[in-house]
């Protein structure tokens, strides 16, 4: 087993998706011979997952687009994982309650984790509204490889934006489990950083790559 995996905390089955045991039986963790620190060595950058969490609305796509083209112009290996692109396939059979929701962070989480050790600067712009969730996520990658970001924009200015109208069908108890509105959204305590996206763009981009490459 390896030393990444040995070091995560342990919680309550059933309370965490980070110690559950496979469902398959008789498998061997398979070890290769190269180590992340190699990969980091060979692309030149840190591996590191940033994760964008935030009412929908709130602006975390347009920023997590905007921060892989600078990463990528400026030589980095990067690419964004979207809440809304990743339900169009790997998690096309999850809708939007609770344990759904879970799922969904899971599932990601560990997609984050694989890019992660890959080398690669890996982005992800989800809504995540549950605190717990976005805490085994964290609890997936080695210390300090984890960057929670807060996209904190008021929820009056998140309806403002919403061109789709989907506040106003969450409202009017058309659309069920609206973060929000009729589901929580649970907001970071303690992230790494926290963006005000009533900001320019380009210095919101500005403020989360001076973060990712000191």
């Amino acid at each position: 087993m390896s030393a990444w995996v040995e070091s995560l905390p342990s919680y309550r089955r059933g309370d965490s998706f980070v110690d559950e045991d496979p469902v398959s039986e008789n498998i061997v963790r398979a070890e290769g011979r190269i180590t992340g620190e190699d990969r980091e060595t060979l692309l030149g950058h840190p591996s590191i997952t940033v994760w964008f969490t935030g009412l929908s609305g709130s602006g975390k796509s347009t920023l997590a687009f905007a921060v892989e083209e600078a990463l990528v112009h400026g030589g980095s290996a990067a690419y964004v994982l979207d809440g809304d692109n990743i339900r169009f396939g790997l998690n096309r059979d999850l809708g939007f309650a609770p344990a759904d929701r879970t799922e969904n962070i899971r599932r990601i989480g560990e997609v984050c984790r694989l890019f992660q050790d890959s080398g690669m600067m890996v982005i992800t712009a989800f809504i995540s509204p549950y605190q717990a969730d976005r805490d085994q996520v964290r609890a997936l990658h080695p210390e300090g490889r984890f960057v929670e970001v807060f996209v904190d924009t008021p929820l009056e200015v998140c309806e403002q934006r919403d061109v789709k109208g989907l506040y106003q069908k969450a409202r009017a108890g058309e659309i069920a489990e609206f973060s929000g509105i009729s589901a929580p959204y649970e907001a970071p305590t303690n992230p790494e950083l926290r963006i005000d996206t009533s900001k320019p763009l380009a210095e919101c981009v500005a403020e989360i790559l001076a973060r990712l490459l000191p």
